[in-house]
């Protein structure tokens, strides 16, 4: 999945203007202006389409965290230069608070199963054994999961 398909993604789910997502990167001291809004937005074959860079997904990640969480005492987490599916996972899963049997439900609203052992081995440090590289298939299911999960707290 590309940065823009991801956040595309976040802000259809969320339902977020133009000018909402202005304010999530606010949020955590980022100024964004409403043609990078668009140009981000805008598909791969548009004109005036901007591919996102990992460290600006990496921000607006954050502020969303701090959208639906609020801001957490201390330094604030710096923007990862090179983000994975990993770290995108991550971030979704703190800024919404989700436990494993969440995403578990979550994933498997998409006829996608993964056990609690298998679904940790995503959030493990990089280094550990067990770590397992989150494919573009999951996290894509995710948040087709996460569409079917928000539409249902809207009705």
């Amino acid at each position: 999945m590309t940065n823009n398909s991801i956040f595309r993604r976040i802000r259809f789910i969320f339902n977020f203007s133009d000018h909402d997502i202005m304010d999530v990167f606010r949020l955590v001291g980022a100024e964004v202006k409403r043609h990078q809004v668009i140009g981000w937005l805008n598909k791969e074959d548009h004109e005036d389409y901007v591919p996102m860079s990992d460290e600006t997904l990496a921000t607006f990640l954050n502020g969303f965290i701090v959208l639906k969480r609020g801001k957490k005492e201390g330094p604030q987490p710096v923007p990862e230069k090179r983000l994975s599916n990993n770290i995108i996972f991550r971030k979704m899963r703190i800024a919404l608070n989700l436990i494993d049997e969440d995403i578990i439900q979550i994933l498997a609203s998409v006829e996608t199963h993964l056990s609690k052992h298998e679904l940790s081995a995503f959030f493990r440090n990089p280094s550990q054994r067990q770590y397992v590289e989150c494919n573009n298939q999951i996290l894509r299911n995710f948040f087709q999961g996460l569409e079917v999960r928000e539409e249902r707290f809207r009705d």
